[in-house]
């Protein structure tokens, strides 16, 4: 099937409404990390939503908060009286910081309590409380299980989705991650794109028509075409998306290491009952062999789900039943 070019996608109509308009209830930017973790480091965040369930979203590999769009609105929006929704930027993009310095899934994490704390929703001298509902989604899947880690008895529910315990047979991870890597330096980008969404897409949903908008007008061809228009929106903020910043995850992502011991740990500590881990059969960025481990490794009892023939972006790809289970899952815990 013939998708657009490059230039045919930034040329389009729609590319002018790839945004939405989902103005946050608040917003700012927060130093995390003392000098001891090399920071301070200001970390980007905005809160939708003003319900009593707490909702934090943690995203992966080069990915910023606004890639939670689907979740965002329909938690933080549509649900606002129900929900509060947490979504920020990772150390090294965005807009927040991108020191030079070693990156950890583990110091991540750490960003990651140290913003909950600057916010209020985090109180570590307090009786212990579940009240913190916490997905990630892939990179953000590792840098949740760390959280898991540190603050087990103040999770009501965490959500693991098309992640890794650790990264094992790493030779197709290793070539996604060149492919990424060459989207700074754009040479035959339309080349680039089309690999870029086969390793996060199955070929099936691609091809679909785009119906991110009632109005036709908006909507670009095809689901491929959506996905290259947000790469390109992205490659166009040079400040937000660095070739340094996505080097610098890299190198958390490849060292994260979470044993069978340490996710037995994790399991018994959180509770299984509150563990949710979702893959998709065809994720060629992280295998389903890296679902089958954490869910193996995590143990019986958790909730399994497996997306038969779907990716490694279900956040997008499964919208719906992803936003409702994650739903259920957080109205059971809490």
């Amino acid at each position: 099937m013939a998708f657009l070019t490059a230039a045919e996608v930034v040329a389009h109509p729609a590319y002018k409404h790839l945004d939405w308009k989902l103005p946050p209830t608040s917003s700012a930017t927060v130093p995390v990390a003392g000098k001891r973790r090399g920071g301070p480091i200001n970390l980007y965040y905005e809160i939708h939503g003003h319900g009593p369930k707490k909702l934090v979203f943690i995203m992966g590999l080069m990915a910023a908060h606004g890639d939670w769009k689907r979740q965002t609105k329909f938690f933080g929006h549509d649900k606002a009286d129900e929900y509060s929704v947490l979504v920020f930027d990772n150390r090294g993009v965005g807009k927040s910081d991108k020191p030079i310095s070693y990156y950890s899934t583990s110091e991540m994490a750490q960003d990651a309590l140290d913003l909950l704390t600057s916010i209020g929703w985090l109180d570590l001298s307090a009786p212990p409380k579940r009240d913190l509902n916490v997905v990630g989604a892939s990179m953000g899947g590792m840098i949740s299980q760390e959280v898991a880690m540190l603050i087990p008895d103040r999770l009501a529910s965490l959500t693991l989705c098309c992640t890794a315990p650790r990264v094992e047979r790493t030779a197709p991870f290793l070539e996604n991650l060149r492919e990424r890597a060459q989207m700074f330096i754009p040479r035959n980008i339309d080349h680039e794109l089309n690999r870029l969404a086969h390793s996060l897409f199955p070929d099936d949903f691609l091809a679909q028509p785009d119906d991110e908008y009632d109005d036709p007008e908006k909507n670009f061809p095809t689901r491929r075409d959506r996905f290259a228009a947000g790469r390109l929106r992205k490659l166009e903020d040079t400040e937000g998306f660095t070739k340094k910043g996505f080097l610098m995850q890299i190198v958390a992502c490849n060292f994260h290491h979470k044993s069978a011991a340490q996710l037995k740990e994790l399991g018994d500590k959180v509770g299984r009952e509150r563990i949710a881990v979702l893959h998709g059969t065809v994720d060629r960025m992280l295998t389903f062999h890296h679902g089958e481990l954490l869910n193996k490794e995590i143990g019986e009892g958790i909730l399994y789900k497996v997306w038969e023939g779907s990716g490694h972006m279900l956040p997008w790809e499964k919208e719906s039943e992803f936003n409702q289970l994650v739903d259920e899952l957080v109205r059971r815990c809490n």
